[in-house]
């Protein structure tokens, strides 16, 4: 029997982890409403015009008045047609920060959980560092400093999450780093590379997964918030965040021009949120023993 055949032979296949999150009434809640937002977002962004009968940025009639289904906002625009179009932008922008959150993250965090030692002791004292700063005033602190521009918004807060991702990949990979069917591959002389992707990776998988999805719901709120404040995406964007700030003064008389971006802001966090946790009790009892 080759190396590689008997370090297969030596490692628990785990079970499958997308069963165990269907099994969880949090995972079909949490995967129902994830889907059901990113349906809309995608739909809405592409479909708005034909689905509500009016552009997002065309005026229908006066400001807060009752023209089309749910009324016009500050601007007389549509305000179902903006809520179709206005997730687009924060999908993108929470994308694109969690991409670089993972990235930085899994590689410190695979490197301090793997090789242990100086490395690992750098890496976490940066990350205790980092984790220190509050995120929304160091986002506020670099859009003053460099503008509200969408990169500074991503490439901030994806730096920011990203330490809490390293912590994740490194606390899952001292998990399991010990394991015979590890030990095994070591003495074989199986190169880091091999060990990593082949042997660590399939049995952390799990919390690496439910960690992504906590940081992309808490990437949604931060970025919704800066927008709140006039920080993030700008008007005439449409964009959630946006129109719960602009048409906030008229919630006593046109109350859907802000029900409506708040409940989807709620569904989508709310969502990715039990998600991650649904993916996070699945992990626990499928890794790799």
């Amino acid at each position: 029997m080759s190396a590689q055949e008997t370090l297969r032979a030596s490692a628990t296949r785990p079970r499958s982890l997308l069963r165990c999150v269907w099994a969880q009434p949090a995972g079909v809640i949490g995967a129902i409403l994830t889907a059901i937002m990113l349906a809309v977002t995608v739909l809405g962004f592409l479909f708005a015009e034909a689905l509500t009968g009016h552009s997002p940025i065309e005026i229908i009639g006066q400001p807060f008045d009752s023209t089309g289904a749910t009324g016009t906002d500050i601007q007389g625009r549509s305000v179902l047609s903006r809520t179709f179009v206005g997730g687009m932008t924060l999908f993108g922008y929470a994308i694109a920060a969690s991409a670089i959150g993972v990235v930085l993250g899994a590689v410190f965090g695979v490197l301090a959980g793997y090789f242990g030692g100086v490395i690992d002791w750098i890496v976490m004292r940066t990350n205790d560092v980092v984790l220190a700063l509050p995120t929304l005033v160091l986002a506020l602190f670099a859009i003053v400093i460099l503008g509200p521009r969408g990169a500074v918004i991503v490439v901030v807060i994806g730096v920011m999450q990203a330490p809490w991702i390293a912590r994740a990949v490194r606390d899952a990979n001292t998990a399991v780093k010990d394991r015979n069917y590890l030990l095994a591959a070591r003495m074989y002389a199986v190169p880091h590379w091999t060990i990593l992707t082949r042997e660590m990776l399939p049995h952390i998988s799990g919390r690496i997964v439910a960690e992504i999805c906590l940081r992309f719901t808490y990437t949604i709120g931060l970025i919704a918030s800066l927008s709140f404040l006039g920080l993030g995406v700008r008007p005439p964007t449409a964009d959630w965040g946006v129109m719960t700030a602009e048409n906030l003064v008229a919630l006593a008389t046109q109350p859907w021009a802000v029900v409506l971006p708040v409940a989807a802001i709620a569904a989508l966090t709310i969502g990715t949120s039990l998600l991650a946790h649904a993916i996070d009790r699945a992990a626990g009892t499928t890794g790799g023993r």
